[in-house]
């Protein structure tokens, strides 16, 4: 029989946002991977899972996750990791890969599926979708994300703060993540397009140091890398008016 890698979104941090599905798919797999920093932290997703399954069932692999300038650095990482991966898909029959969101969504897990699938021939790779972190900063804040026929729009500040100019000057609600290094530069996109009076922002969402705060009290100052920001547009139709 092929072995199997399962992508397995855990949510942005509080344990209780991992799905039934999810919390099943994790008991089920015969090792539950989880990415580390070269560092050794303990990551966000390492900290859910442990919620769940006991520690010696864990595999911490170890990831270049912010390495954005040394390709040749990241891309190695990223080799020994599939191959670590790979090993282990070699011994069982199930390899969960735990991941904070969604494995779908600017995750670390389509990097691995693909230097595996190349690795073990025959692997079936599988995900469970997770909670985002937009979803619970929208719900923790009480912000709107999508109304009638509102697009929203997701971007990652480490493309560039001009790409999240560009999203604020159109319509529907825009999403930015990974903003906290930029957060003086996205405050000032926000003032620009007229966007800052309803934005909300948000970090380390459901764990003991969380802030949800208002965009407009953001004075320029750093923020933890993973903070994310929530920019609903103008309503000024009433209950139903963008339908």
């Amino acid at each position: 029989m092929s072995s199997r890698l399962i992508g397995v979104g855990v949510g942005p941090g509080d344990p209780e946002l991992v799905t039934v599905k999810g919390v099943n798919a994790l008991r089920a797999a015969d090792v539950v991977v989880v990415p580390v920093m070269d560092t050794g932290e303990r990551g966000r997703a390492e900290a859910t899972v442990l919620h769940y399954v006991p520690a010696e069932k864990v595999v911490r692999v170890v990831f270049a996750l912010n390495e954005r300038t040394d390709r040749a650095r990241r891309e190695a990482a990223w080799d020994a990791a599939g191959e670590r991966v790979a090993a282990l898909l070699r011994d069982h029959g199930a390899v969960a890969f735990a991941t904070i969101g969604d494995p779908n969504v600017y995750s670390t897990f389509t990097y691995l599926a693909q230097t595996v699938a190349e690795s073990v021939p025959g692997t079936v790779v599988e995900t469970v979708p997770g909670i985002t972190a937009m979803q619970d900063l929208a719900a923790r804040s009480g912000a709107v994300l999508t109304e009638g026929t509102e697009p929203l729009t997701l971007v990652p500040v480490t493309a560039g703060a001009a790409v999240l100019k560009d999203a604020l000057a159109g319509p529907g609600t825009v999403v930015a993540y990974k903003f906290g290094r930029q957060a003086g530069e996205v405050a000032e996109a926000l003032r620009e397009t007229g966007r800052i009076g309803d934005a909300v922002w948000g970090s380390a969402l459901g764990l003991p140091e969380e802030s949800v705060r208002p965009a407009a009290e953001l004075d320029g100052t750093p923020l933890p890398y993973l903070s994310t920001l929530i920019a609903p547009p103008r309503r000024d139709g009433g209950r139903g008016g963008k339908l």
